[in-house]
């Protein structure tokens, strides 16, 4: 008598999303699993500091994670990890050489940090600059002095399209422009294993106002949005120094203060 084998049924082995696998944290933070009240936490934290939820920033990644880990029944809508329900999380700002550092924290880990621009009342319209503002081509030709030796990765070639759309007021890559050069940068940089063979900033960004069919003064508008595209680009949700998004909200404060 025969007897038919059948393959043992295993089920399927899942893991919940951790705070070390979308945050530069270590310890025992790492491990936890990110839940529904951490990240109702954060989001109340960005509410009363930033006024709002940031795009990209850490509440939304953990509101995320939080709702992929529920949704796969790996955690209780009601769960908090032990390091939000005893230690909680935080956002500071800090004024730095006149740029407003965010940092924010599970705990005493900090899981974002990023620069904006500081919010200054604009009290007449960007046109009424005055005629020798800083334009955003100029601002990113600062760029090439300041961080020039930088190789190009994705978080400049973003920063740089995002400058290039709000200085030209064109939605797509200009062929032949500087954000087509830097994306194409940003890729070929990633595949190469020397660095005596990447592409810097400079390279792209000496001579920004010539290759820009338009250009414009930098406004605050600006600088908040080639910030945002800077940081949601890059692992740490940080701005390089001295880089692309830093130098247009210097231009930008600096045209404020002087109209």
């Amino acid at each position: 008598m025969s007897h038919e084998l059948r393959p043992r049924q295993t089920q399927p082995t899942t893991e919940p999303i951790k705070y070390g696998d979308v945050f530069p944290v270590a310890g025992d933070l790492a491990s936890k699993p990110i839940a529904p009240k951490d990240a109702a936490a954060m989001q109340a934290a960005e509410n009363n500091a930033l006024g709002g939820t940031q795009k990209g920033g850490p509440a939304a990644v953990m509101s995320s994670a939080a709702t992929k880990n529920e949704r796969a029944g790996l955690v209780g809508h009601e769960q908090a990890s032990d390091v939000v329900a005893t230690d909680g999380v935080a956002i500071s700002q800090a004024n730095v050489a006149g740029s407003n550092v965010i940092t924010e924290a599970v705990g005493d880990q900090v899981v974002g940090e990023y620069v904006r621009p500081p919010q200054v009342s604009i009290t007449s319209p960007a046109s009424a600059l005055e005629p020798d503002a800083i334009t955003i081509g100029e601002a990113l030709q600062a760029t090439a002095i300041s961080a020039g030796n930088k190789h190009v990765d994705q978080r400049d070639a973003a920063a740089i399209q995002a400058a290039e759309m709000r200085a030209t007021g064109v939605t797509e890559l200009i062929p032949g422009g500087i954000a087509a050069q830097a994306q194409s940068a940003a890729t070929t940089n990633a595949r190469l294993i020397s660095d005596e063979n990447k592409t810097k900033l400079s390279d792209i960004l000496t001579d920004a106002v010539a290759h820009l069919p338009d250009d414009k003064p930098a406004t605050r508008e600006d600088a908040e949005r080639v910030i945002g595209a800077e940081i949601r680009n890059d692992p740490r949700m940080a701005t390089y120094p001295g880089g692309v998004a830093e130098s247009v909200a210097a231009a930008a404060r600096l045209n404020q203060s002087t109209k």
